[in-house]
C-alpha cells in the first residue's frame, strides 16, 4: 500500500497534497496498516491463483493464463508500492497505477471466477488513495464487476454473489470512513497543540516585555530618585556658593554640602549599579538618614526640622527603602522649586502604619493642574512616589495650593501588605492612591 498521504484532489492529473506531518503516534500504525493491506493483497492473489488451478477440470489455457496474470498483478502491485510511496508522488502517478491494478483484476476475474476475492484490498486503495466521490463510485463499479464475473462464470446471478461483494464493499468503506475520522481528529488535535504552543510562545514574550517595561519603570524612579536629585542639590548649592552676596563661611559650608552630596550620590549609583539597598541606609536607621536629608535641605537657607512621633523602631526593609526615597525626591523639589523658608519632615509611627509628612510654605503648586515636560520639573517624582508606595500598598497624598506650600504624605500600612505580594494587579491602578487638592491654607 502507498506511504499515508491525504488523498489527491478531484483532479486526477493534480499533484497529491504534500503529506500531513505524522508524530510519532501514527508512523507505527500506518506501517501496520499498509503491511496488512499488502499481506492481504498477496495472500488473495496466491489463493486465488492456487483455487484456479486445484478447483475443477481448469484448461492448461486458463491456468497458464491465471499465473501469467497473478505474477503480472503481483509485479505491478509491488512496482507501485515502491515508486508511489514517497510523499512528493504526483497524483497522475498513482492514479495510473491504480487503474493498470484495477484493470489487471478485472482480466484476472474474466479469466477464473476464485479472483473477485482479490476485490477487497482493491477497495480499501480506491478508498484510500481517490477523493471521496470518484472512490465511491469505484467501489460500486467494482462490485458490480464482482457480480458479474461471478454470473459470467456460474450462468446465474444468486442473492450471495451480489450480497458477497456488496458487504465487502461496506466494510470497507466504513473501515475507511473510522480511518478518516480519527486522521482528521489527530490533525485536530496538532493543530491545536500547535496553536496552544504559539499561544504559549506569545504569552511569554508578552511577560518577557512586561517585565522589561517594569524593571524600565523601576530603573527610571531609581536614577531620578538618587542621582538626577543629588546633582539638582549639587548644582543649586554651587550656584548659591558662587553667589557674590554669599558669605565666605556660608559658601564654605554650602560647598561642603555639595561635596557630600556628590559622595552621597556616587554610594548611591554604585550601590544601584550592585542592586542593593539604599545606601542611605547602610549602616544607619531611617530616621538618621532622614534627619541627613532634613539637614541638606537646609544647606540652602531655610528652617529644615526632622522629628520622629511615636516608639521609633525597625521597619521592613521594603518599607524604608520606599520612605527614604519619597523623602529624597519631595526634598529635593523644595530645594529646587519651593523657594521655602520653613521645611518640616515627620516621621510618625502607629501600631498598624507608618507615616512620613514633608510640608513647606514655598509657592506651591496646583496638584490637578497637568504638568507636561516642558514645565518646571517634569512631574515625573510625583508618579514615581505613587509607583513605589503601590508597590508596597501604600498611599500618597498631596496637599498644595498656589502660593499657599505643599504637604505630602506617604502612608504605608504595616500589617495588611508585604512587598513581596503587594503588587497591584496588572493594567489595574491602585484604589488606595488618592490625591487631595484641597488649598491647605495656614499649614505652617
Amino acid at each position: 500500500m502507498p506511504a499515508p498521504t491525504p488523498p489527491p484532489s478531484a483532479d486526477p492529473a493534480a499533484p497529491a497534497s504534500p503529506p500531513v506531518p505524522q508524530n510519532a503516534a501514527d508512523a507505527p500504525a500506518m506501517a501496520v496498516i499498509g503491511l496488512m493491506v499488502h499481506a492481504m493483497f498477496g495472500a488473495l492473489l496466491v489463493i486465488a491463483a492456487i483455487r484456479t488451478a486445484a478447483v475443477g477440470d481448469p484448461s492448461a489455457g486458463t491456468v497458464a493464463c491465471s499465473s501469467a496474470l497473478a505474477l503480472l498483478t503481483a509485479a505491478w502491485y509491488a512496482l507501485g508500492a515502491l515508486r508511489t510511496r514517497g510523499p512528493h508522488t504526483e497524483g497522475r502517478t498513482r492514479v495510473l497505477w491504480l487503474l493498470g491494478l484495477t484493470g489487471l483484476w478485472v482480466l484476472a476475474v474474466a479469466v477464473s471466477v476464485e479472483y473477485i476475492w482479490v476485490a477487497f484490498p482493491l477497495f480499501l486503495l480506491h478508498l484510500y488513495l481517490l477523493p471521496p466521490v470518484p472512490a465511491l463510485s469505484a467501489v460500486a463499479a467494482l462490485t458490480a464487476v464482482s457480480a458479474g464475473g461471478y454470473a459470467w462464470h456460474t450462468g446465474e446471478l444468486s442473492v450471495p454473489a451480489v450480497l458477497g461483494p456488496a458487504t465487502g464493499a461496506v466494510v470497507a468503506a466504513v473501515m475507511m470512513y473510522v480511518y478518516r475520522a480519527l486522521h482528521r481528529e489527530g490533525e485536530e488535535r496538532r493543530r491545536l497543540l500547535t496553536d496552544l504552543v504559539a499561544a504559549q510562545v506569545r504569552l511569554a514574550a508578552h511577560e518577557r516585555e512586561s517585565g522589561r517595561l517594569a524593571e524600565r519603570e523601576r530603573l527610571a524612579r531609581e536614577i531620578h530618585d538618587t542621582v538626577a536629585q543629588s546633582l539638582s542639590s549639587i548644582v543649586l548649592l554651587l550656584r548659591a556658593a558662587r553667589d557674590p552676596a554669599t558669605a565666605p563661611e556660608a559658601a564654605r559650608e554650602q560647598l561642603d554640602v555639595a561635596a557630600d552630596t556628590a559622595r552621597s550620590a556616587l554610594d548611591e549609583a554604585r550601590r544601584f549599579v550592585a542592586a542593593l539597598a539604599p545606601a542611605a541606609l547602610d549602616g544607619r536607621a531611617l530616621t538618621e538618614a532622614l534627619d541627613r536629608l532634613t539637614a541638606e535641605a537646609g544647606a540652602l537657607g531655610a528652617d529644615a526640622r526632622f522629628a520622629v512621633e511615636g516608639d521609633d523602631h525597625e521597619l521592613p526593609v521594603p518599607v524604608e527603602a520606599a520612605l527614604l526615597r519619597i523623602a529624597q525626591g519631595a526634598l529635593a523639589n523644595v530645594r529646587a522649586h519651593a523657594g521655602a523658608r520653613t521645611v518640616r519632615v515627620t516621621l510618625t509611627y502607629q501600631p498598624d502604619e507608618v507615616r512620613l509628612d514633608i510640608v513647606d510654605d514655598g509657592r506651591g503648586f496646583d496638584p490637578a493642574a497637568p504638568r507636561d515636560a516642558g514645565a518646571e520639573g517634569t512631574g515625573f517624582g510625583l508618579r514615581a512616589m505613587r509607583a513605589r508606595l503601590a508597590e508596597i500598598g501604600g498611599a500618597l497624598t498631596v496637599e498644595s495650593a498656589s502660593g499657599e506650600g505643599t504637604a505630602i504624605g506617604a502612608t504605608v500600612p504595616l500589617l495588611t501588605r508585604t512587598a513581596e505580594d503587594a503588587e497591584p494587579e496588572r493594567g489595574q491602578a491602585p484604589t488606595d492612591m488618592r490625591i487631595d487638592t484641597t488649598p491647605r491654607g495656614g499649614a505652617l
